[in-house]
């Protein structure tokens, strides 16, 4: 293989992350032209005479770009999860509209003090001097879009795609290979019941079946399928949702991960906490059924960055199995910092 400087890769990740952003800051803007349209409509109702609409422009952007959508006129206040629900159905209509589904981020450097298992690939490739470097970039891209919408006036069915890559940017030797990529297609019927139940209200669920895999072969093959319910519960700023599945899995002799289920377990828990413009965020995996032995925990924050109002900072952990696919029953332990685009809140 033909190998370039480390900085060649560099500048390719920063184009990357470029490009992907311009992608998503294109669909936010094209909700924001919306949102502003409806703020300096219903402002000019109550302004007075004196006020010009270059200042009452100014002031919309600003309320919109801040967040606070309680100090747009007519506007009520809502939960987090609300929020962002509320804002999907302005736009979900919309020709050429592509909708975040999970987080996007790009994690310029994650670490990884466990070190990377390099055994599958010395074997698939015949390489016995192949080796991976603990330091690489992650990045995730997921989008969702309607197949239909208000079915007798209850549910909506999406379908959704995210890719997650870790990518061995910084490893010259292997000339920084795409060390694993994670392709997850998956399909859903969703419902907004509103149950309040304890304080909380049930305000999103969905079912559906999931895809994944890492579209490679030999030794390195790896996938699964499962059938899911998806449950979210919020509570003005806090929101926690249970994600329990069924898995699809061969488990034959020659299959490609029999165990994998014994490693992912069969549901994860996640909680997010919207503090001013943070996210905080947490998953946990497996760790109750497996007596903590086998199970997964990740942390996330999303913060924000003053010179830019849609791209934030951010930071994730993640201590135990199945991380990627690839290496779904090795123990890692990574820590990471980057930008992020959207987040669950």
């Amino acid at each position: 293989m033909k190998v370039y400087p480390v900085e060649t890769y560099l500048q390719k990740m920063i184009f990357s992350a470029f490009v992907l952003l311009v992608s998503f800051t294109t669909w936010a803007e094209h909700g924001i032209a919306d949102e502003l349209h409806d703020c300096m409509a219903s402002a000019m109702t109550q302004a007075e005479e004196s006020v010009t609409v270059g200042q009452l422009r100014i002031e919309c952007q600003k309320k919109i770009a801040s967040g606070r959508r309680s100090e747009i006129p007519n506007q009520p206040e809502l939960d987090a999860v609300s929020e962002r629900i509320h804002e999907e159905e302005q736009h979900v209509l919309a020709p050429f509209t592509l909708m975040a589904h999970k987080p996007n981020y790009v994690l310029v450097a994650s670490y990884n003090n466990s070190g990377y298992h390099d055994e599958h690939f010395k074997e698939q490739f015949s390489d016995s001097g192949y080796s991976l470097d603990d330091i690489e970039a992650k990045f995730q891209l997921s989008i969702k879009f309607p197949l239909l919408v208000n079915i007798f006036d209850t549910a909506d069915i999406y379908a959704a795609y995210t890719n997650r890559s870790f990518w061995q940017v910084y490893n010259e030797k292997e000339s920084a290979p795409f060390r694993e990529t994670n392709h997850e297609p998956e399909i859903w019927v969703q419902f907004h019941p509103k149950w309040e139940f304890l304080g909380f209200t049930n305000s999103w669920n969905s079912f559906g079946f999931n895809h994944q895999s890492n579209g490679r072969d030999g030794t390195l093959s790896r996938s699964w399928n499962r059938l899911f319910a998806w449950m979210t519960f919020e509570r003005e700023d806090l929101a926690l949702s249970i994600k329990p599945w069924i898995a699809i899995v061969d488990d034959s002799e020659d299959a490609d991960n029999p165990d994998l289920t014994d490693y992912l377990g069969h549901y994860e828990l996640t909680a997010s906490y919207k503090w001013d413009k943070h996210v905080l965020s947490v998953m946990s995996r497996n760790n109750l059924e497996s007596g903590f032995k086998r199970g997964a925990v990740e942390l996330s924050w999303s913060f924000p960055l003053g010179f830019w109002p849609y791209m934030r900072g951010y930071v994730q952990y993640f201590n135990g199995y199945g991380e990627s696919l690839i290496d779904y029953d090795q123990h890692t332990n990574t820590i990471g910092l980057g930008l992020s685009l959207t987040d669950w809140l």
